[in-house]
């Protein structure tokens, strides 16, 4: 990934906030028909590994976790805020008109290796650590038990564990750090001004001087 020293976010911290934010990841592998992306949701165990560990689960059906060996790299991409930002915005634009339309966004880069676990045990305390995680901040969480056992046992039959032990994580926040302060606080102002919260929550933080 092409990353400008201004752009890139190293502080783990923010790396995890941003996988845990937008769980649903991109895995890209490398199998014997070519590049395979498979879009799943993921949990991220921080207690292991220096990186940590990615859990997720695919369909049985689906001959991703039969095309790759454990110990396979993997490259698992997590997108967080993102928007378009209009030349418009720019407080300075009046002045010069020198400006052009660009695209914020923050990017994490998860690579690992991957391994496959076909076993119900794997499974169950993965989905239950994925449910816990979702249902966390809703008023009646879900629970796995409130579905009935023999239900519940034939719809894990049908999924597959993966485990991916993240070696190296790439991060990258485009932000708009580039910008002079007043053409900054004017595309937070637009940004607001159309309901685009979280793109402008991520400019705040990426605020040069201000974190």
């Amino acid at each position: 990934m092409y990353v400008p020293p201004l752009f890139t976010e190293s502080r783990p911290e923010e790396l995890r906030r941003i996988i845990q934010a937008h769980p649903l990841g991109m895995m890209v592998t490398n199998t014997a028909a070519g590049l395979e992306a498979n879009h799943l949701p993921f949990v991220l165990d921080e207690s292991r590994g220096a990186f940590g560990v990615l859990l997720a689960h695919v369909a049985r059906a689906n001959p991703i976790w039969q095309e790759v060996r454990n110990g396979d790299p993997v490259l698992v991409v997590f997108r967080g805020a993102q928007g378009y930002i209009s030349p418009s915005w720019y407080a300075s634009k009046q002045e010069t008109h020198r400006h052009v339309p660009t695209w914020n966004y923050e990017i994490v880069h998860a690579h690992g290796r991957i391994s496959i676990h076909d076993d119900e045990s794997f499974v169950r305390g993965m989905v239950a650590r994925l449910t816990r995680q979702q249902e966390a901040s809703l008023p009646a969480p879900w629970k796995m038990s409130d579905a009935p056992a023999d239900y519940l046992t034939e719809h894990l039959a049908h999924i597959v564990g993966l485990e991916i032990e993240i070696s190296r994580l790439e991060g990258k926040r485009k932000l708009s750090q580039n910008r002079e302060p007043r053409d900054f606080d004017s595309t937070l102002k637009a940004l607001d001004e159309h309901g685009h919260r979280e793109l402008a929550e991520a400019m705040r933080r990426a605020r040069p001087g201000g974190d």
